[in-house]
């Protein structure tokens, strides 16, 4: 059994000879990307697995661990780890959990803290909990990212975006059940086999890679027929976690609706600008200011090659640019608004509601007050200068229901059909059928 050995701030070490024999824990929130960025630490001799539970204990842990004024994804990744621990699946003594730790003023930069005060409140303070940050925050001999594995990090999140929105443009019309989630899989494990190539993580493999994954999904054979378009949209963990939604997109999908959920890569993006408006509000070091206008640069560019590959299939909707989104805001609120998803959630729903997806649910959790801010609290205005919007506020707490939950929902979804059919009336005597059969790419 490795040693223990603790920092001088008291916390327990991810140490070298801890790579070797421990189990290391990650939460799930987005399932491709995570997938493949799990994939690319196993490549490099960490045993990470993804916890992928959703049933009724985990927040019933997090409240019995967690104070209740924290957030509800605090609440519900905490109670992942202290359930998957009480499993009886992991060995408590060779078992380590990986967090992200943002840096930023969101309680996220406060989760590890909280998780290590549940771990010793559980029993389990022999634990060792490990930062993934890249602020430099907490430091562990046996975790390190170089400059390889951040690449593949990095393939991960614009690989993601690119099949998350082509999947779910091609799902709901699907002429062979499964066909779209097989074709995901496939890809998942062609990249994460690539990934042990250090030529295949060069832009120019990415970029023809891209391309190669739009043709093969334009390829699937899809029926012709148009569904209500729903976006989802909200805290970010909320938003993409089907433990955080109650798999909201497995529900939306029973319900015959095709869902459109924004890229990791915006928030990415936004993250890096709120540097930029904060030298250009309050002044900061002008080098600093230069390094982070470069790393935009060259997400944004990224961003515009995804959009070009898609654009090429006619068949498929492209999203919009970082930039556009962020004009689009202009009139609502200042850049200077960037706790939680700042401005970016706004811009989201205004983004969603101008392009033809008008009907949209906002995932708003317990405990995340800028948030809902800036969702809720920004619906009325949006509705106001545009009428066609049709936005619900769902909340996500320890006590809300998933029965009330669906039920707004349902209501929603029956005010879009109901909007639908007064655009496009059907020939009643002729009894259209809405499915049809003709592949559309």
């Amino acid at each position: 059994m490795a040693e223990l050995n603790y920092a001088k701030d008291g916390r327990l070490l991810f140490t070298k000879e801890m790579k070797e024999e421990y189990t290391i824990l990650l939460p799930m929130m987005l399932p491709i990307h995570f997938t493949l960025m799990a994939n690319s630490l196993k490549l490099e001799g960490y045993r990470v697995e993804l916890l992928t539970t959703t049933h009724r204990s985990i927040v019933d842990e997090g409240v019995k661990n967690v104070h209740n004024d924290t957030c509800y994804p605090a609440l519900l990744v905490i109670g992942q780890f202290i359930d998957a621990l009480k499993s009886g699946k992991y060995d408590p003594d060779k078992t380590a959990l990986l967090i992200t730790q943002t840096g930023g003023g969101c309680r996220a930069s406060n989760y590890i803290h909280l998780l290590r005060k549940a771990l010793v409140h559980s029993g389990y303070d022999k634990v060792p909990v490990i930062s993934l940050n890249l602020s430099g925050l907490e430091k562990n001999p046996g975790f390190s990212l170089n400059l390889r594995v951040a690449k593949r990090l990095i393939y991960s999140l614009l690989y993601g975006d690119l099949i998350m929105l082509l999947a779910n443009q091609c799902r709901p019309y699907e002429v062979d059940a499964g066909a779209t989630d097989k074709l995901v899989q496939t890809w998942i494990n062609r990249l994460t086999e690539e990934y042990k190539q250090s030529a295949n993580l060069r832009y120019k493999h990415v970029r023809a890679n891209m391309e190669k994954i739009a043709v093969e999904f334009a390829a699937l054979p899809l029926r012709s027929e148009k569904k209500i378009r729903v976006g989802v949209v909200g805290e970010i963990y909320v938003k993409y976690a089907p433990l955080g939604n109650n798999n909201l997109e497995r529900f939306l999908q029973d319900e015959g609706v095709e869902t459109v959920v924004p890229g990791l890569l915006d928030f990415v993006i936004f993250k890096v600008d709120n540097r930029l408006e904060d030298c250009r509000i309050y002044g900061g070091n002008p080098i600093k200011r230069v390094a982070m206008k470069i790393f935009e640069d060259i997400c944004a560019k990224k961003q515009r090659d995804l959009i070009n590959v898609v654009a090429k299939h006619p068949g498929f909707r492209t999203p919009a640019t970082f930039a556009h989104i962020k004009e689009l805001v202009k009139g609502y609120l200042g850049y200077g608004n960037k706790m939680g998803e700042g401005w970016l959630l706004t811009g989201e729903m205004l983004e969603l509601v101008t392009s033809g997806t008008e009907n949209v649910v906002c995932t708003q959790p317990f405990g995340c007050l800028p948030n809902h801010i800036v969702g809720k609290g920004m619906i009325r205005k949006i509705k106001q200068n545009n009428p066609q919007a049709n936005i619900v506020a769902i909340d996500y707490d320890p006590s809300a229901t998933r029965v009330n939950q669906e039920n707004r929902i349902k209501l929603m979804l029956a005010n879009a059909r109901l909007s639908a059919e007064k655009a496009h009336p059907r020939t009643s005597s002729q009894n259209v059928p809405v499915h049809k059969t003709v592949p559309v790419h």
